[in-house]
């Protein structure tokens, strides 16, 4: 944009515009310099182009200011003009005012003549309308009674106490005092002052335990009438309601309506509280409640009654809900009588099924019966065990009832609140100010002075108090501690003024001294202990006393603290959660104290001697290793279908199952729960080490398989694939090649080749006692199994750490415990199969080593293979049939397996020692051979073919005899590697009748071989 723009030109001339725009806007500055114009005149070499080009210049600027002065002319006119018509209106209103001077003086001097006349007249109206109002008011005074009695009958307690404390403070103005007539109203007041007292006090009593009109049920759902609002005023403004707990969800939002027992109330700050408050409706009707107390000045009554009350309404609910329970478990059973009827049901039901337990045994097999047997050795009856029935009722009857205690006392947390802010307003600052610098000061103590001896605190203590009575009655406890403790506390709680003992006693929250039941009942069941009754039933006689939650659970006793655990801590997160900032050092745990306590202190010492002594009683029963004399004829992998694990080490399996399942409802205590199982598998381990070594001690098996040579030699041996995964080496089994797996063979045979002579005692000749291991290496293995389930069970459960509960922690137990000790029974079951494996090897030796006594120059062909051949025969088949039913078929593989090899390598051994045998004596080497191939042909579990392969061999051996010795030669030529140079040697020496050998026999088959 240029100066010059903005100008008035007619359209017409629109190229002054253009003219404008290529002057020097140097011409138009505000301090023009003409000099340096002359200047350039002058030394222009075309002084008269650049005057002619200033004129040009100036004729263009004259033609605009021409343009100018003819655009603004008539507008200069106009604004003169417009200028004298105000003059004129200006002198004209100076004449106006001038005159209206002269009037408003004249009415000056006419009213003052009439302003005590005025005066006077409005005097008398004032005192007049007074007079009016005063007779107004006392007419409505008098019509209060009766208007508040009927805001009463509507419900409109709110409404009626406002007109109770206006009508109560126009009373009191002067001028009505003296007014006899009131006299009456006034008494009406003083009266109605109370029912309204009581009135708000028990509607709000009522929903403080959610039993009033707009309460929260039990269950969770509102009552129809809960929500019954109306349009119109809105209510709002007190601070936001605390709704803790899980209660939140239950909660229906209610919008910004007023509430129907505030559709009478005069507007204030209160109701406009109400609109904006999101709090739900029964905590809006609380606040209404405590808002009407406080107006009545009825703080410290209120609150000395609440306190009052508190303790016997609380056990009266918990009854209640208990009946309630009980009837609706009655309901259920459908005229069936329910087990926990009676006090002594639990024992009924516990004697019910010990005497079905021979019924059972008629009818059932295998599982059932282990079933039976099982539940006889558990400490515990099937009610108490972690997963009976027992805790399942008393979790779920605890749950039940602290979610009503936790509902209370969220109500009670929201009322104490308001107790306190209301008594706050009418305590003296000073004295806040020096309790606030004492750190020892309970903020409980001063508020509950104002409000008659009730807190948030003291509604806690109480409530905790109660639910602690509660289980203890679940626990078995005496009463006597419990009713002496719960008096105490309703004693101090009942004082307004608190002395400082209890005060400072009350900071380190509640306190519980119980005593417990120590009376023994015992069941007889063939000798068998089978619970700790003293901490489980009272006696038959003993009648129903406290809070009557024998009606519901089937049992009751220590046992139930596993069940009640949860249930306390999941309570005592949802106090804290509930529990504003300045009261949060009253959730101390107490309750979870006492449990925790409890559950260390008496619990599970209990549990571990009743566990031990049902470990001790399942080792040392005379039947604990004694194989099942009724197994089945075929080997079962379940035990539920039959499999015959030792009843001593089933039971133990059981036990501690049943021990480490109690870490589910108490993982914190899973580390010492852990140690109890070691313990007791490693008092078992012991008790199968020792009937181990019944069977086996001084035994040549036994001695054979602790060597370090037989052990790497039997490491070597392809049959040990065939153990437990402990003992096998897969790297080393890969990468043992064939001509290792015949030189181990070789080498085991010639050990025990070199043993003879074998005698019996050398032997374990009792097949009872090999049915024993047999079985026991099952049963180690069965258990070393579990043992490993168990250990990764209890690392998880031990490793879950609740981010949203502090109570949960990781176990001290190294992971690999239990793990040591499934190894530990892995590898005592190894042993007990090396040494069938070595026992059935050397059997083998002591059988076949009577072919050195064995005359074979017979005369003629027998029909029958040799007796210790039969013999040995008839026991392999026996001891298979024997223990079939008590160990896998791969591991009589590995037990029956290695007698082939043995065999083999016997038979052509014993040539060595042979001085001389005929062609019937080789027919009868073969036909034993033949004889022994087919009985361990017959073992299901070994392979036909390596027998066959390793016997064929032997056969062909011995038929080597029958060749002439040109034909052996050329035998040998062709298998070279079929035999080795002894054995092969070993031909040469023996003597046959018939054959001739040469002198030099021996060379000539060397230098075959060494070719």
């Amino acid at each position: 944009m240029g100066i010059f723009d903005g100008l008035p030109t007619p359209p017409e001339k629109a190229y002054l515009k253009e003219d404008l725009l290529r002057i020097d806007e140097s011409w138009a500055t505000a301090r023009f310099d003409s000099l340096p114009h002359v200047v350039h005149i002058l030394t222009s070499r075309d002084r008269e182009g650049e005057v002619r080009y200033l004129k040009e210049q100036n004729d263009i600027i004259e033609e605009v200011v021409d343009e100018v002065v003819h655009a603004y002319h008539s507008g200069f006119n106009q604004a003169i003009q417009n200028y004298s018509q105000i003059l004129r209106l200006f002198s004209e209103s100076a004449e106006s005012i001038g005159t209206l001077k002269v009037d408003l003086a004249e009415a000056k001097k006419f009213l003052s003549s009439r302003n005590k006349q005025l005066h006077q007249l409005w005097y008398r109206s004032v005192t007049l309308r007074h007079i009016i109002s005063v007779l107004d008011q006392i007419e409505s005074i008098a019509k209060v009674p009766a208007r508040i009695e009927k805001l009463i009958a509507d419900k409109q307690l709110y409404a009626a106490v406002q007109l109770h404390v206006q009508s109560t403070l126009m009373l009191e103005r002067e001028g009505l005092q003296a007014v006899g007539a009131l006299q009456d109203v006034c008494s009406e007041l003083t009266k109605l002052q109370g029912v309204l007292f009581y009135k708000a006090l028990e509607d709000l009593h009522c929903h403080l335990y959610n039993k009033g009109e707009y309460s929260l049920s039990f269950d969770g759902h509102d009552d129809d009438n809960a929500f019954e609002i109306l349009d119109g005023a809105a209510l709002d403004g007190i601070a936001s309601t605390r709704v803790g707990g899980g209660n939140v969800k239950d909660i229906k939002s209610v919008s910004h309506q007023i509430p129907i027992w505030l559709s009478c109330s005069t507007p204030n700050e209160f109701i406009e509280a109400i609109k904006k408050s999101d709090a739900a409706l029964h905590v809006k009707y609380m606040y209404t409640m405590v808002e009407c107390l406080s107006m009545l000045e009825k703080i410290a009554a209120t609150g000395d009654i609440i306190c009052k009350r508190l303790r016997p309404t609380i056990r009266d609910i918990i009854t209640s809900k208990i009946k309630a329970h009980a009837l609706t478990i009655s309901s259920s059973s459908s005229g069936v009588s329910h087990s926990a009827g009676t006090v002594n049901s639990g024992l009924h039901y516990l004697k019910e099924q010990l005497e079905s337990y021979p019924l059972q045994k008629q009818k059932h097999q295998n599982g059932t019966l282990e079933a039976a047997k099982l539940l006889a050795v558990s400490p515990v009856s099937p009610a108490m065990a972690p997963t009976g029935a027992a805790q399942a009722a008393a979790k779920e009857l605890l749950d039940s009832i602290l979610d009503i205690i936790i509902r209370i006392l969220e109500n009670h947390v929201i009322v104490g609140e308001l107790l306190e802010s209301k008594s706050a307003q009418h305590s003296d600052t000073t004295t806040q100010d020096s309790l606030t610098g004492d750190m020892n000061w309970n903020p409980d103590s001063e508020t509950s002075q104002i409000t008659g001896g009730y807190s948030v605190g003291s509604s806690l203590t109480v409530l905790q108090s109660e639910c602690q009575q509660l289980i203890c009655e679940i626990l078995r406890a005496t009463p006597e501690a419990a009713s002496a403790d719960a008096s105490a506390q309703t004693a101090r709680l009942a004082n307004k003024v608190p002395s400082k003992d209890k005060r400072n006693c009350s900071e380190d929250g509640l306190t519980f001294a119980f005593r417990f039941t120590e009376a023994t009942i015992s069941i007889p069941n063939k000798g068998v202990d089978l619970i700790h009754q003293g901490w489980n039933r009272k006696g038959a006689n003993v009648l129903q006393e406290g809070y009557g939650t024998a009606t519901v659970l089937p049992e009751q006793g220590i046992y139930l603290a596993a069940s009640i655990y949860r249930p306390v801590i999941q309570f005592t997160d949802k106090i804290a959660s509930l529990l504003p900032p300045k009261h949060s050092q009253l959730g101390n745990d107490g309750l979870l104290s006492f449990v925790e306590n409890f559950l260390k202190d008496r619990f599970l010492p209990t549990l571990f001697v009743d566990y031990r002594k049902g470990v001790q009683q399942a080792i040392s029963c005379p039947a604990a290793f004694r194989p099942r004399a009724n197994a089945a004829s075929i080997y079962a992998p379940l035990v539920e279908k039959g499999r015959p694990v030792l009843q001593g080490l089933l039971a133990i399996d059981f036990l501690a199952k049943e021990v480490l399942d109690w870490t589910q409802a108490m993982p914190k205590y899973t580390g010492e729960l852990v140690k109890y199982v070691q313990t007791f598998l490693e008092r078992t381990y012991e008790r199968c080490r020792t009937s181990y070594m019944e069977a086996v001690l001084e035994k040549l098996s036994y001695m054979l398989i602790g060597r370090l040579d037989v052990e790497n030699l039997m490491r070597l041996d392809p049959a040990s694939a065939y153990l437990p995964n402990s003992f096998a080496q897969p790297d080393e089994e890969s990468s043992a090649s064939n001509a290792e797996t015949v030189e181990a063979e070789a080498g085991i045979s010639d050990l025990l080749w070199a043993l003879r002579p074998i005698k019996q005692e050398n032997l374990i000749h009792d097949d009872n006692k090999l049915i024993l291991l047999a079985s026991l290496s099952d049963s180690l293995e069965y258990v070393a199994d579990s043992i490993e389930r168990l250990g990764q069970t209890s690392l998880i459960s031990s490793m879950q750490v609740d981010e949203a509960h502090r109570h949960t922690r990781t176990s001290s137990i190294p992971p690999r415990d239990l793990e040591s000790f499934a190894e530990e029974y892995r590898k005592l079951a190894i042993d007990c199969l090396k040494v069938l494996h070595v026992e059935m090897q050397l059997e083998t030796i002591f059988h076949m080593q009577e072919m050195m006594t064995r005359d074979y120059l017979d005369d003629q062909d027998a029909e029958e293979p040799d007796d210790f051949v039969i013999s040995l025969n008839a026991q392999i088949t026996r001891r298979d049939e024997e223990m079939a039913p008590f160990v896998a078929k791969v591991r009589r593989k590995y037990i029956f397996g290695g007698i082939c090899s043995v065999a083999a390598h016997a038979s052509i051994k014993a040539l060595v020692e042979m001085k001389s045998i005929n062609l019937f004596g080789v027919q009868q080497i073969c036909r034993n051979s033949i004889a022994l191939e087919q009985a361990l042909a017959a073992i299901p579990s070994i392979d036909s073919e390596a027998i066959q392969q390793r016997l064929d061999r032997v056969r062909t051996y011995y038929e080597l005899l029958n060749l002439p010795f040109e034909a052996l030669l050329a035998f040998i030529t062709d298998h070279k590697y079929l035999f080795t140079a002894a054995e092969y040697s070993s031909l040469l020496k023996v003597k046959v009748p018939g054959r001739e050998i040469p002198v030099d026999a021996g060379e000539r088959v060397s230098e075959i071989l060494s070719h």
